[in-house]
């Protein structure tokens, strides 16, 4: 579920399009000089939001800063943080009153069928009788686990192997509304060293809300079922382009004598000049007074609104991250050779992948040894994003559901970036010899396996003779919602969201359920 990012990785962003980065380093460059070299204005400069003001300050100080690092401030930041400092009185980020609207939210159905997904694999691993966990990063306002825990008492062996349940937010506010809603306004929530505790109202299974899923224990007898809908989309970004750098260097000469050396130095060759490609990563800085919406190359479709007060530039020189991530993995390291080319590495996003598959799985890293005899589990993600290449230019903002610069009103502006399935599946299967990954598929191939337009039938037939009345116009309602689910078309969430699995290792011999396969038990 789409939701706040964990204060413990200070993960968030969420983005939207974004104005284009120049492919021209040098003119990045020339643009990052004319900031730094702009002098301090008497005029106090008026913020849009109190973080505006914040991050400016920081900058001014430290220099700009890396785009994950802005992305984190503009969602959890304690000063007017999207998701951790709301400043809007009443502001409600989900639905259609708020910023955007989330599959949960669009139809029942796809709760459910996630559900479904979940009892297939709880059949599949040989229905355990206990030890299986429940856990969900980035609940949003609980619609999602609300609608599986619902529909998982209709299978009571698998509701009763149910031990508890965990729910990783960070935002005080979207864990009291989750409580609300899976627990009822009434129940009473506690809190201990672990986090915070109370019962659902589905068959009193233990709720724990904890802000970081480090804190949930990782037990080899346990068996997570894990589920991440639109949640990776909200992690900090890294941006890095490729750029060709002048390197002098002295032609080597031979020389026998000092004497010899001394008479040839008027004729040795000059220095020669080759050209060498470097990682540069792209950092934020605020927008000097005076810019135009043409100066930053804005969308028309933007230019509506005020000229955003932060910037994203290229780095005049080679920062900390650029030494290291873009060389993390071959996929990135082969780009290297082409000049311009662009890049977002995100760093959490694969330590979830691996925290993940360290529960499925057992881990074999050096660092986190922690070997399961029996690997057992499954995790789910279910987000947007291309499904065989690495995201370029994807950070973009979002308000009113309608797109908006990421670089404006920071703090009240929804901030994602496309996700990089393939860093996901090579974190996973790095992390733990004990899985395999199955996916990305789009999610209208995911649902239309499930069974969405069977259940969507279903659903029709109960509303007949409804007691409530406009049964035709729930019908209406109903089929235009879990159509919108697996639209095709372009941009259509069917084509554009992905699913992807994590399963304990089995070399290939079975396909889970909405990738091509069946209950294999």
């Amino acid at each position: 579920m789409r939701s706040n990012v964990l204060r413990a990785t200070q993960g968030g962003l969420r983005c939207l399009p974004r104005h284009p980065i120049s492919h021209n380093y040098k003119i990045a460059y020339q643009t990052y000089r004319s900031f730094i070299s702009t002098p301090t204005c008497r005029e106090e400069r008026k913020w849009t939001t109190p973080l505006a003001k914040q991050l400016t300050e920081a900058i001014n100080t430290t220099g700009p800063i890396p785009l994950a690092s802005y992305m984190r401030m503009c969602l959890t930041s304690d000063i007017g943080g999207y998701y951790t400092g709301a400043i809007e009185e009443g502001r409600d980020q989900f639905g259609r009153k708020g910023d955007f609207i989330t599959s949960p939210e669009i139809s029942q159905i796809f709760g459910e069928l996630v559900g479904i997904w979940f009892v297939a694999e709880w059949m599949s691993q040989g229905r355990p009788k206990k030890g299986v966990e429940l856990i969900e990063v980035g609940p949003g306002r609980g619609t999602l686990m609300d609608d599986m825990l619902r529909t998982m008492r209709n299978f009571k062996d698998m509701a009763s192997s149910i031990d508890t349940v965990y729910m990783v937010e960070a935002s005080k506010e979207l864990r009291t509304a989750q409580k609300n809603l899976l627990c009822g306004e009434d129940a009473v929530m506690t809190e201990s060293k672990v986090g915070w505790h109370s019962t659902s109202k589905y068959y009193n299974l233990p709720i724990v809300w904890t802000d970081s899923i480090k804190a949930i224990p990782q037990d080899p007898a346990k068996t997570p079922f894990i589920v991440a809908h639109e949640f990776f989309d909200a992690l900090p970004i890294h941006a890095f382009q490729v750029v060709e750098v002048a390197q002098t260097q002295q032609t080597p000469t031979t020389n026998s004598t000092s004497s010899s050396s001394s008479s040839q130095s008027s004729d040795s060759p000059a220095p020669s000049t080759t050209p060498t490609r470097q990682w540069r990563e792209m950092v934020v800085s605020p927008t000097p007074k005076g810019t135009t919406h043409a100066d930053l190359k804005t969308p028309k479709s933007e230019q509506h609104a005020p000229v955003p007060e932060f910037q994203l530039t290229l780095s005049p020189s080679i920062t900390r991250h650029a030494q290291y991530l873009p060389e993390a993995s071959p996929r990135y390291r082969a780009l290297k050779a082409t000049p311009g080319a662009l890049i977002e590495v995100c760093p959490d996003a694969s330590l979830y992948a691996s925290d993940f598959a360290s529960r499925i799985g057992g881990s074999t890293l050096t660092s986190h040894h922690n070997p399961k005899p029996r690997p057992s589990g499954a995790a789910l993600i279910l987000d947007y994003g291309p499904a065989d290449t690495i995201p370029t230019n994807s950070l973009r903002g979002i308000r009113r559901h309608a797109r908006v610069s990421p670089f404006a009103e920071p703090g009240r502006v929804d901030l994602s970036a496309d996700v990089d399935f393939g860093a996901v599946v090579e974190a996973a299967t790095r992390a733990s010899a004990g899985v395999e990954c199955h996916g990305p598929v789009d999610q209208a191939f995911f649902l239309e396996a499930m069974g969405i337009r069977q259940r969507a039938e279903m659903l029709a037939k109960s509303l007949a003779g409804s007691a409530a009345g406009g049964e035709e116009d729930k019908k209406r309602e109903l089929e235009r919602s879990w159509k919108r689910l697996v639209d095709r078309g372009p941009g259509g969430m069917g084509k554009v969201y992905k699913v992807l699995a994590i399963l304990p290792e089995n070399g290939g011999r079975r396909r889970p359920v909405g990738f091509g396969g069946d209950v294999g038990a």
